[in-house]
C-alpha cells in the first residue's frame, strides 16, 4: 500500500494519516450477502408469481411481500467483521459496534442455535460475533490472538479464558483438518 495524498483548500498535497497496521476483514462476508441478495429476490418473485398466478395480487399485498423480503434480507445479511490494531468491529445494516481487543474485560460463549462470541472490553462497549468467522479468517485470528494475549498480560481480561481455549482448539482442528486435506491424507 503506497502513500495516499488528498489536495488541500490551497491546490498543495498533504499526507492522509494512515491506520496504525492493518487491517483484517471477514474474506468470505460479500459471498454471504450475495447469498442474502439472491435468497431475498428469489423468496420476493415466488411469493409475486404465486400471487399472481392466483389472480390475488394488488397494492396492498404487494407491499406486504415487499415488506417481508426487507425483514427477511436483514436478518440474512450477516454482519461485517474486521479487526484492526487492538480493535475490533462489527458493522450491519444500520448500525455498528467496535470493542477495544486490547483491553478486553470479558469474553463470553453463548451456546444455542447460533453459536457467538460475546465481547467486552473495559470501557463498557460490547461487540458479538459469530466465531466461524475468526475460524475461517487466519489474519483476522492472528490479530484478535495477538491483542487478547495482551489483555491477559494487562490483566484486564477476567472472564474468558475457557472460550479463548476453546476458539483457539476449534481452530486448530480446523487447522489440521485443512493441512490433511490439502495434502492428500485425508
Amino acid at each position: 500500500m503506497g502513500r495516499r495524498f488528498t489536495r488541500s483548500t490551497t491546490g498543495t498535497r498533504t499526507a492522509v494519516a494512515e491506520p496504525p497496521g492493518p487491517l483484517a476483514h471477514d474474506i468470505d462476508w460479500a459471498g454471504e450477502r450475495r447469498t442474502a441478495i439472491g435468497v431475498t429476490c428469489l423468496l420476493y418473485t415466488a411469493l409475486l408469481a404465486m400471487d399472481a398466478g392466483f389472480g390475488t395480487l394488488d397494492t396492498t399485498r404487494g407491499a406486504l411481500w415487499t415488506g417481508l423480503a426487507a425483514l427477511v434480507f436483514v436478518i440474512l445479511l450477516p454482519l461485517r467483521v474486521s479487526t484492526g490494531p487492538g480493535v475490533l468491529s462489527a458493522r450491519g445494516l444500520l448500525m455498528g459496534n467496535t470493542v477495544r481487543t486490547d483491553s478486553l474485560a470479558s469474553i463470553r460463549w453463548s451456546d444455542g442455535v447460533a453459536q457467538r462470541m460475546v465481547l467486552r472490553d473495559t470501557e463498557g462497549n460490547v461487540v458479538e460475533i459469530d466465531p466461524t468467522v475468526l475460524v475461517r479468517n487466519p489474519a483476522m485470528w492472528r490479530r484478535f490472538d495477538e491483542d487478547t494475549r495482551t489483555s491477559i498480560r494487562r490483566g484486564t481480561l477476567l472472564c474468558g479464558a475457557t472460550a479463548l481455549r476453546r476458539l483457539a482448539a476449534r481452530i486448530d482442528r480446523e487447522t489440521a483438518r485443512t493441512v490433511f486435506k490439502v495434502s492428500g491424507l485425508q
